[in-house]
């Protein structure tokens, strides 16, 4: 009995990881993992609706599995049935890389967020990107600059396409780059989606690279009349300046950086209070809230100055909400190629799907994972449950087998009955062969069948009691059966027939165990295991859904292995039930048969 246990608990173990499969037509997957602990890059918020990049290269995929132009690959939630809104910056097959963005609901803080990368799929599947919905409904711009020729297009929704466009270079940090000279800038239209309101929220993130130190270079600018807001570069420090009604304020100074250098620059005006960002990490701020501007935008050029940036831009992103320290530092590390932003996010090795995974298979493993929060007390009320399980369906498989055999062997018993009892008195009762064959009527192979049959044994006992009473009478003076004699043979017959009864009842009662008792073990394990959760709350002092719900679906496992043993054990047992109540039924009509036959073939000397 223990060892069965053990193996059904083996058979849902190892079931649990093949089972979760979104879909079997996707042959491959890889977990990616972002970790914002101290282990990856550490974050300390979490941050909705982040659009992270994916960077994919020979050494994290199989180029030669995949469509040539990625049109394969998905990307779904943790939940393994979610799928992702993604789009790809560049595929390609040739070179072996591939840059992708993906929209994550949730990167929760100091925790690992999980999710699948799918492909393989390479003879049905089509491209399903969606640029548009990689972005939350604050973003209003974002350039990847990955046109080829052209000025440089809109990623989200809004569609805002410049009007000038800068020289594409290959080999940037996130594949295209582009240059500007500081003389021609690139020039996005006035839109309502970039025009700044008196005192708003903003937040502007890109990747630069100086080729030059310039003083007051301007990478992002943004002008009208005596207002204004500028983001440059002034001799290697990067600051942010705010012109409201003529008057000029700019960020404090930081450490100067150098040239030919990727950098990472954000900043964020929230409240009256302008931080500028170097790397994720604050660099200079400014007292003050963003003045009113409409009109176009340049970048690499400040409409009131000579001076242009010269360098190279990368993953240019405007919101019009202010973007958390943590959102910056995500973006920053992310997009990056340091050290830091491989431990940030960690792609697992590939895992090959060989057969198809069933609904059936991925409850399976939802019941493996929860089972591992189940109490030891929990264990032993399934451990009893299990047993009880095994005993109720071993008896009900045993009783079902014999109630298929007695009923054969009575279907064979009824058609011999009816040739002979039409004329009882051909039995030689004194014989006692002739009334086992029902006087040479059953053959060798028929007899052995109806022997099992419960209306044979009546039979049999009515045919031995009037066999005594011929027996008892003088040599050919038998005068019949009186009244009395009948009654005392019906009486005989009952007896048999409750003898029979309880042949065919028997070992029913751990059936009735099982449907009475398994409820009330399970309910008994789930009381011991939320009494349990609840203790080790109350003593570690931490109340979240995290720390409640794993201890509380433990628990309630006990309830499910409790009602798994009640409700087969109920059907089965009502089933059982009516197949007695036929046999019985059967066993009555017998009776009431055979007494009528034999008041009519043995009358008293009277009648």
């Amino acid at each position: 009995m223990t060892r069965l246990f053990i193996a059904f608990l083996l058979l849902l173990t190892t079931g649990a990881h093949a089972a979760t499969w979104w879909n079997p037509k996707w042959p491959i997957r890889k977990q990616l993992t972002v970790d914002t602990t101290d282990a990856g890059s550490k974050i300390t918020d979490s941050i909705s609706n982040a659009a992270v990049l994916v960077r994919l290269h020979d050494g994290n995929f199989q180029f030669l599995s995949a469509r040539e132009d990625g049109s394969d690959i998905r990307f779904i939630a943790a939940d393994d049935k979610t799928e992702l809104s993604y789009h790809i910056e560049k595929f390609d097959g040739l070179l072996n890389e591939a840059y992708v963005w993906v929209k994550l609901p949730e990167v929760k803080a100091s925790a690992q967020t999980t999710f699948w990368l799918y492909y393989g799929n390479v003879e049905e599947a089509v491209k399903k990107e969606d640029a548009k919905g990689t972005y939350d409904a604050d973003t209003t711009l974002v350039y990847h600059f990955a046109e080829s020729s052209g000025p440089p297009l809109d990623s989200t929704g809004h569609g805002l396409k410049a009007e000038t466009a800068g020289v594409t270079v290959g080999g940037a940090l996130i594949g295209s780059a582009v240059r500007l000279t500081g003389q021609s800038p690139v020039t996005i239209p006035a839109s309502p989606e970039l025009d700044l309101a008196a005192g708003s929220s903003f937040t502007f993130s890109t990747w630069f690279k100086p080729l030059a130190l310039q003083p007051d270079a301007a990478i992002f600018a943004k002008r009208e009349g005596n207002n204004a807001l500028v983001i440059g570069d002034n001799n290697g420090v990067p600051y942010v300046e705010v012109v409201n009604g003529g008057s000029a304020q700019r960020s404090t100074a930081g450490a100067p950086i150098t040239v030919n250098v990727w950098r990472h620059l954000a900043v964020v005006a929230n409240a009256g209070t302008i931080t500028l960002y170097l790397d994720g990490k604050s660099y200079g701020t400014l007292s003050a809230a963003l003045p009113a501007v409409k009109g176009a935008t340049l970048l690499g050029k400040d409409a009131g100055n000579n001076a242009g940036f010269s360098g190279e831009l990368d993953e240019l992103q405007i919101a019009r909400s202010a973007r958390s320290a943590a959102w910056i530092s995500l973006n920053a590390v992310n997009q990056g190629t340091s050290n830091e932003a491989q431990k940030l996010l960690v792609a697992g090795n590939d895992e090959s799907s060989d057969a198809e995974h069933s609904e059936l298979a991925e409850h399976l493993s939802l019941f493996a994972n929860i089972s591992k929060s189940l109490t030891f007390d929990g264990w032993i009320v399934i451990a009893l449950c299990t047993i009880l399980a095994v005993i109720g369906w071993f008896i009900a498989i045993g009783k079902l087998l014999y109630l298929n055999k007695i009923s054969k062997a009575s279907k064979v018993f009824l058609e011999l009955w009816a040739k002979l009892s039409t004329e009882i008195t051909a039995l030689d009762h004194a014989d006692e062969k002739s009334i086992k064959t029902l006087g040479g009527v059953a053959t060798g192979a028929k007899v052995k069948v109806m022997r099992h049959s419960p209306l044979f044994h009546l039979y049999h006992i009515g045919s031995q009691e009037i066999q005594k009473r011929i027996d008892a009478a003088a040599p050919n003076q038998f005068g019949g059966l009186s009244g009395r004699s009948i009654q005392a043979i019906r009486a005989t017959l009952d007896g048999g027939q409750v003898r029979e009864v309880q042949k065919l009842n028997g070992k029913l009662v751990f059936l009735t165990i099982g449907i009475a008792g398994g409820p009330y073990l399970g309910l008994l394990g789930t009381v011991i295991g939320v009494m349990i959760t609840f203790a080790v709350i109350a003593q570690s002092g931490e109340v979240d859904i995290n720390s409640i719900a794993p201890g509380i679906a433990g628990a309630l496992l006990a309830t499910v292995a409790g009602l798994a043993v009640a409700i087969p054990a109920l059907f089965a047992y009502s089933y059982l039930s009516s197949r007695i109540k036929e046999a019985v039924s059967s066993m009555h009509i017998f009776i009431d048969e055979f007494i009528t036959r034999i008041a009519e073939a043995y009358p008293t000397a009277n009648e």
